[in-house]
């Protein structure tokens, strides 16, 4: 079970860093919901690891990163802009 929860940090990690990088390239909004779904899937896998190894500001963190990304999502999805 260790060994699933850090390969789920790991791929959170870089699932993050990607969509980071995919928007400082000029490659992705951060207004596009591939850039927001990244974030918020990052996120939990984040949110997993950290609660795993009780590091509970940075689970609380990313559930506020999570939450960002899910009402970006839900403003998008009705055509509105994110506030």
């Amino acid at each position: 079970m260790t060994l699933l929860i850090e390969i789920i940090g790991w791929a959170a990690a870089l699932l993050i860093l990607a969509s980071y990088l995919l928007v400082s390239a000029g490659r992705l909004s951060g207004q596009s919901p591939v850039f927001q779904w990244m974030n918020v899937i990052g996120a939990a896998g984040f949110i997993l690891n950290s609660g795993w190894h009780g590091a509970l500001p940075s689970a609380v963190l990313n559930i506020a990163w999570m939450a960002i990304g899910l009402v970006t999502l839900i403003s998008l999805a009705r055509g509105r802009p994110p506030a």
